[in-house]
């Protein structure tokens, strides 16, 4: 499809196709019980996903320690960032209500927020093995003996692929190698070297393409397909990786109301989730809007080179279109983010509970970075950091027509804003002194 017809279908793709920074209010956002039409997955769903991750619990501590602290659930803190607020609003802001990092860069094992979604798939595939093969007798089975060498040996003989930009391909990797699987990540040109070394001190194979990341997977997904032993994580399709990052959203209710605070119409809470291929903010969107209904609205926000999501939903062509397709490269600091073909089926499903998206240039992201050290003394990696554009965005003229109508207008005061971070606590000290040293612009 030509750009023009693209354009026609809808005016913001000009400015994507020029690599220039907007805001882009989905037209097919629909109120709760509108919006979940059609889509077969429930809250049972995601309450399921939920109880699988506390029958592993046993199994997480006993292979990682470092959990014990917390019974073996991985979960992450929800921080007030007061200071970045005032720091955001004193360099053109208008950001009123509270802000609250969700701190998905510090969750255990894998540091990011790939630790919700990646960690669970492994284990829900894994359980299915144990089941078939006797190692569990059942659901109320002890499953930390799952860690045991005559279950590592069995687990030996299967293999799990991924095709990742990075954070991903940690996740399934830490995870699988501590189960015992042999384990192939694929990975694109721009994951860091670090992470590949990380994987590989782990036992992990690392497959390396001079591609990007939909190759990446392209390739993963055929080896693995003809394994009849491999089994492949799919990161554009995986339902079983969309419920994982879903368990977020109650897990964040529980920490908001530990707070005192109530979700309601005169306090809404708005998420704003960096977005790669779009399975982790789909999940974590997917499950505020089951759990808030119309009290939540959700943003992605994702790199001027790489808005794969926002072009795909805004066309309507969702995965069969890239950002290549538009004369951007794809290319951005933002490692994670580096995805110029978004998920079909999370775009399917975010056409009508996502509130809209963002887009940013990449020398903000280690402007946002600095900020947050320097008033908060959090790091988060430079892809994290582009949920900081969602406030500074929506609380600007910019974001004037989503409130007004939406009716937030005398709300907003009241508001809940939640950047979320998606990685950044494995990362090596040298390689946080060369973001902190990173000017480009």
């Amino acid at each position: 499809m030509q750009l023009s017809e693209l354009i026609k279908k809808d005016p913001a793709i000009e400015r994507v196709a020029k690599a220039e920074e907007v805001i882009w209010f989905n037209p097919g956002l629909r109120c709760r019980d509108a919006a979940f039409e059609g889509i077969s997955l429930t809250m049972a769903d995601i309450d399921d996903a939920e109880a699988r991750l506390r029958r592993f619990a046993p199994f997480i501590m006993r292979c990682f320690p470092e959990t014990a602290g917390n019974g073996g659930i991985i979960e992450s803190p929800l921080t007030e960032v007061e200071h970045v607020r005032q720091r955001l609003n004193g360099h053109g802001g208008g950001i009123g209500g509270r802000l609250l990092l969700k701190r998905d860069s510090d969750l255990a094992i894998a540091g990011s927020v790939k630790a919700r979604g990646g960690i669970y798939e492994i284990l829900k595939h894994t359980e299915e093995i144990a089941l078939e093969k006797g190692l569990l007798s059942g659901y109320d089975d002890d499953y930390a003996k799952l860690a045991g060498d005559e279950c590592r040996g069995v687990f030996s003989q299967y293999t799990v692929q991924v095709g990742s930009t990075g954070n991903l391909g940690l996740s399934i990797g830490i995870m699988s190698a501590a189960v015992g699987y042999k384990v192939i990540v694929h990975m694109s040109a721009d994951a860091k070297q670090w992470k590949k070394d990380l994987l590989r001190s782990k036992g992990v194979k690392v497959v390396e393409y001079k591609s990007d990341y939909s190759e990446a997977v392209k390739r993963g997904r055929e080896l693995s397909d003809a394994d009849p032993m491999s089994y492949f994580v799919d990161d554009e399709n995986s339902v079983a990786l969309f419920l994982g990052y879903a368990v977020a959203a109650k897990r964040l209710k529980a920490q908001l109301e530990d707070m005192g605070i109530e979700i309601d119409e005169n306090r809404p809470l708005i998420a704003y989730i960096p977005c790669g291929v779009g399975g982790a903010p789909g999940g974590i969107a997917f499950g505020l809007r089951l759990l808030f209904g119309d009290n939540a609205h959700v943003f992605f926000v994702e790199p001027t080179q790489a808005p794969c999501m926002l072009l795909g939903m805004a066309s309507g062509l969702n995965n069969k279109i890239c950002v290549q397709d538009v004369g951007l490269t794809g290319l951005t600091h933002a490692d994670g983010l580096a995805v110029g073909r978004p998920s079909g089926f999370v775009g399917g499903v975010m056409k009508t509970l996502l509130a809209g998206e963002m887009t940013v240039e990449d020398y903000k992201l280690y402007d946002y970075m600095r900020a947050l050290l320097d008033t908060e003394g959090i790091f988060i990696e430079p892809s994290s950091c582009a949920a900081f554009e969602g406030p500074m965005k929506l609380c600007s003229r910019e974001g004037e027509e989503y409130i007004g109508r939406h009716g937030l207008e005398d709300k907003m005061q009241n508001a809940i804003h939640i950047p979320w971070a998606t990685g950044g606590r494995l990362v090596p000290e040298e390689i946080r002194k060369e973001y902190m040293s990173t000017y480009l612009k």
